[in-house]
């Protein structure tokens, strides 16, 4: 069995550009064929396994797992975890459950988003007319049968793709593919800013509502047609092995090492344990103003410098004794220098400790 792209029989040409159109293949394609072919996916941690926030934890909103943030100013009231409920050849997926029905008004939103930075979609080349078609693929399972919304939005919010979608069968898993022609208009950033918004809407109100199937210049991302989900209480929702690609057909999920897929999701956000030890007086203490000088630096170079949040008020020593500080960072994209304002006598008599000091760092689009 082979597949032939760009003219070249094998799995991939020597001059394939990355995007599998179907004027690339001829014959039948094994389901090995693609899957070799690297950097495919635009979404970070579509298979839903990193979740450093929450390990696995249910929460009310916002980030549920690493990259997928949950919306919802409805009054509805949601649990949203990660799950181990997964189609096969998965082992997560990202539940939603609605725990407090409601109606969501005009303005109001209840919808899951995953912000794509501009460097990630440049070649694309959206608003130019040289703009790629691009698919989306994902799986899904809901206790809701009927019609269910997927779009395509700018940073700007004045450009949206909006595309509907079918659950045919209550819990069930159930493969979806969106394909949509490349804007040739509007605003598209391709910096550290946001791209794209990959948004899946669960019953927000109706100033986002669209027609399917073209390209809008607003801010939205449902159709009428949309299953109101957030107006059915009990009502659960799964989702994983989210792609958006390049190209007129959805390829096979790319799969990452999970190294590289939370070095991806560290980019945007990272926790520093309280108990990661170092050095005191690593660049030294200035005993004049009581002060300890240290410098960390992040694990990936981050999308910007990031918002810096100490998880304790106190640092600890090596030998678990608190020391009363009071944290002064200041933070760039590649690194983070703290000073710990604290007396010299609370490093020890006699012995120098390790001490550590917990934060989260946030560069979230």
């Amino acid at each position: 069995m082979t597949v032939t792209i760009n003219g070249t029989t094998g799995i991939v040409a020597p001059a394939f550009d990355g995007a599998v159109d179907a004027a690339d293949l001829t014959g039948t394609v094994p389901s090995s064929a693609v899957p070799y072919v690297s950097g495919r996916n635009r979404i970070i941690n579509g298979n839903m396994v990193i979740d450093q926030r929450n390990n696995g934890a249910s929460v009310t909103g916002s980030y549920a797992v690493d990259r997928f943030e949950f919306q919802e100013n409805s009054g509805s009231g949601y649990t949203v975890q990660r799950s181990s409920v997964a189609p096969s050849g998965f082992s997560n997926s990202l539940l939603i459950t609605v725990t407090t029905a409601a109606s969501a008004s005009a303005g109001q939103t209840n919808r899951l988003i995953q912000r794509v930075e501009g460097h990630n979609i440049a070649d694309l080349n959206f608003g130019s007319a040289n703009a790629s078609t691009v698919t989306l693929s994902f799986w899904v399972r809901s206790s809701l049968v009927g019609t269910y919304c997927a779009a395509l939005v700018n940073n700007a919010a004045n450009r949206a793709y909006v595309a509907e979608y079918s659950i045919s069968a209550a819990n069930t898993w159930e493969y979806k593919t969106i394909t949509v022609a490349g804007d040739t208009t509007g605003t598209w950033e391709t910096g550290t800013a946001s791209g794209v918004q990959v948004t899946f809407d669960f019953g927000s109100g109706s100033d986002f509502n669209a027609t399917a199937g073209s390209w809008v210049a607003a801010n939205d991302w449902r159709t009428t047609n949309q299953v109101n989900f957030a107006n059915t209480s009990g009502a659960t929702f799964y989702i994983t092995g989210v792609q958006l690609e390049a190209g007129s057909i959805a390829t096979p999920f790319e799969r990452r090492l999970y190294g590289q897929e939370l070095a991806l999701c560290q980019r945007y956000y990272y926790i520093r344990p309280r108990n990661d030890f170092e050095s005191a007086r690593h660049h030294g203490f200035d005993v004049g103003t009581n002060r300890d000088k240290k410098q960390r630096f992040h694990p990936v170079t981050m999308r910007a410098a990031p918002s810096v949040t100490f998880t304790s008020s106190t640092a600890i020593r090596d030998d678990g004794v608190g020391i009363t500080a009071t944290f002064v960072a200041s933070v760039d994209a590649s690194n983070i220098g703290v000073h710990i304002n604290t007396s010299p006598t609370q490093y020890g008599a006699g012995t120098v400790h390790s001490i550590g000091y917990g934060y989260t760092a946030d560069a979230e689009l």
